[in-house]
């Protein structure tokens, strides 16, 4: 497929998942916990079977399992380095007194820069994926829109307590995807090289997955979850996800 092709795909993932989730917000509001808890689990149990079932069994069999995991920890340096300078925290319980309007506002759009620098190397997965088969990358491509949902709410529902415009809050939500655009360019470009740098770049979007996954979706969801929102939603992403890597 076409490197502007797969450009394309992957900013169409970014921005419509994030865009979407500031949509959501937009027409209902903030979400309840529990909803909010299996949503966010429901992500990560998706991106969690993308990684074992997908990205690294590619990595390894692209040039074996040293560079996979070599990739792997350097996905995984980077986004503990990235967490350093922008966090990239989701919603926490609380009420709208907890805060003034003005801080809710920092909040929404410090959020929504993380959110922006983790799509690169989500659109780094996108491309990447693209190289070995267009199977591949388009269910890829699926699996990242969906997780983008909850990330675009994360960032749109305190922008909605700060009272924003909601045609700001889908604009800004939008921009936030456009990151994963760039990263689908440069891992179509970067597979494209070689075996061993096809399987560096897959182990790098793996392994910055699990440290989204591990650092933020599942301790979120948990930490949200009344009953056993979190455990459920985590268990029917990843059976989602081992679905869609089966078409």
């Amino acid at each position: 497929m076409h490197i502007l092709d797969v450009t394309l795909i992957g900013t169409f993932a970014g921005v419509l998942g994030t865009a979407m989730g500031g949509l959501i917000i937009v027409l209902l509001g903030k979400p309840e916990a529990t909803v909010l808890s299996s949503v966010l689990a429901l992500a990560g149990g998706i991106m969690l079977s993308v990684v074992f079932s997908d990205l690294l069994p590619e990595a390894i069999k692209a040039a074996g399992p040293v560079y996979a995991f070599i990739g792997l920890l350097i996905g995984v340096a980077f986004l503990l380095l990235l967490d350093f300078y922008l966090p990239h925290s989701h919603l926490q319980k609380g009420t709208d007194s907890d805060f003034k309007r003005a801080k809710y506002l920092h909040t929404g759009i410090l959020i929504g820069i993380g959110i922006a620098m983790h799509n690169f190397p989500e659109g780094l997965a996108i491309g990447s994926g693209y190289t070995v088969s267009e199977h591949f990358g388009v269910s890829l491509a699926f699996v990242i829109f969906l997780q983008n949902i909850p990330e675009g709410m994360a960032m749109a529902a305190p922008m909605k307590a700060g009272y924003a415009r909601n045609w700001n809050i889908l604009l800004w939500t939008g921009l936030a995807g456009i990151p994963m655009g760039i990263g689908a360019f440069f891992g179509v470009i970067a597979g494209g090289i070689s075996n061993v740098i096809l399987s560096l770049a897959l182990g790098f979007a793996a392994g910055a997955m699990l440290y989204i996954v591990f650092d933020e979706l599942l301790p979120e969801a948990n930490e949200l979850s009344a009953g056993h929102s979190a455990t459920f939603g985590s268990i029917l992403g990843i059976i989602l996800g081992l679905v869609v890597s089966l078409f």
